[in-house]
């Protein structure tokens, strides 16, 4: 099967719906720390599905896993357990630097590491950026960059016109310190692209074992966010002692005004399906790289692009946005179009790249 890039961009959208949504089983979670529910919920995110579904849609997975090399699985776990990091240092940006420019200075890094890194440490850039295909795809992705930025600062307005208390300015705003940490969460974040790029060999030998090529991505998935699992797991750790909140796996603790008993099965309920949407992202993700011809490198672009684009819808259909003015209002549909637009762009300029090559 060749590339399809509007199919491609349709896989791609599919995972950045599920990774805006994932959040939101979260939300009804009661009476579970952070460190409670981020853990369990990422026991389905990082280990039980990647493997499930790697298990399911691919041929002899254990049998290909095996015969990787060794420096391959070394490399896809070693950008996983580095992107664990930026992930965990995201919430001490907004901190620092509130969240607007924490948001845009993040997804903005993690968006230019992500997409140039692995085709500048391989060398393609520059023959990428000699074509005309190339050049229409690195245009959609400055394009992506300009609607992150107009996002964040529709969002920073409508903090400041409803009042919110992000909007009275961040109470230990600390640019400098601020600025560092946003360089080291949003350079981290990006070595996920750089993890599924190291393991192009696991691939390889996924499509030798006769796996239909639109799962070719899922057992690098596995050794990816055995990564994420690690550096995610010992954090948690850390925290459930320091918190000594390990009793919440077993009920322990109540709603002192109303003696309300903890919700243990829903609790475990939504938490997985929060985890499981989690994963989602990746396994969607997949997919659309896999369509995307020798442009695949746009593939973080557009998963940066559609997280944003309907993370801000989410906000919309939960009312985030109610009350706020005619002028913000336009700003976030003007960052909206700006995203929709860059991964219709991308979408073209990876076919009229497949074009030229089926013409050759």
């Amino acid at each position: 099967m060749g590339a399809n890039p509007i199919l491609g961009v349709i896989f791609h959208w599919l995972g950045g719906f599920a990774s805006a949504s994932f959040y939101v089983p979260y939300k009804r979670i009661k009476y579970w720390s952070w460190e409670i529910f981020w853990l369990f919920g990422g026991l389905f995110s990082w280990a039980i599905a990647p493997w499930f579904f790697a298990a399911w849609r691919t041929n002899d997975l254990l049998g290909v896993l095996a015969a990787t090399p060794t420096s391959t699985l070394g490399w896809c776990y070693f950008w996983g357990l580095l992107w664990g990091f930026g992930g965990l240092t995201f919430g001490l940006t907004m901190r620092y630097l509130g969240l607007s420019l924490g948001m845009a200075v993040i997804m903005g890094l993690t968006t230019v590491v992500g997409t140039l890194g692995p085709p500048i440490f391989r060398g393609t850039l520059v023959d990428i950026a000699s074509r005309t295909s190339g050049q229409i795809t690195l245009f959609a992705i400055l394009i992506t960059l300009v609607g992150i930025i107009v996002v964040a600062r529709a969002g920073h307005a409508k903090d400041a016109e409803l009042g919110d208390s992000a909007s009275e300015g961040v109470a230990e705003f600390d640019l400098k310190k601020g600025l560092i940490i946003a360089v080291f969460s949003g350079v981290l974040s990006g070595c996920f692209a750089w993890g599924l790029d190291a393991g192009e060999p696991i691939r390889q030998l996924t499509l030798a074992a006769g796996t239909d090529p639109l799962s070719q991505g899922l057992p690098v998935l596995c050794v990816v966010l055995a990564g994420g699992l690690t550096t995610n797991a010992i954090w948690c750790a850390i925290l459930i002692h320091r918190n000594n909140s390990f009793g919440q796996f077993f009920g322990a603790g109540t709603d002192d005004s109303a003696g309300a008993r903890v919700p243990l099965l829903a609790n475990y309920l939504l938490a997985a399906l929060g985890g499981t949407l989690w994963y989602f992202q990746f396994f969607f993700y997949t997919m659309g790289e896999s369509q995307m011809g020798r442009f695949s490198f746009s593939s973080w672009t557009l998963h940066m692009a559609s997280i944003i684009l309907f993370s801000t819808l989410w906000g919309f259909a939960l009312k985030e946005w109610k009350g706020a003015s005619t002028r913000t209002r336009r700003m976030v549909w003007l960052g909206i179009a700006l995203l929709v637009g860059a991964t219709i762009v991308i979408g073209i300029g990876n076919m009229l790249d497949s074009t030229t090559v089926t013409g050759h």
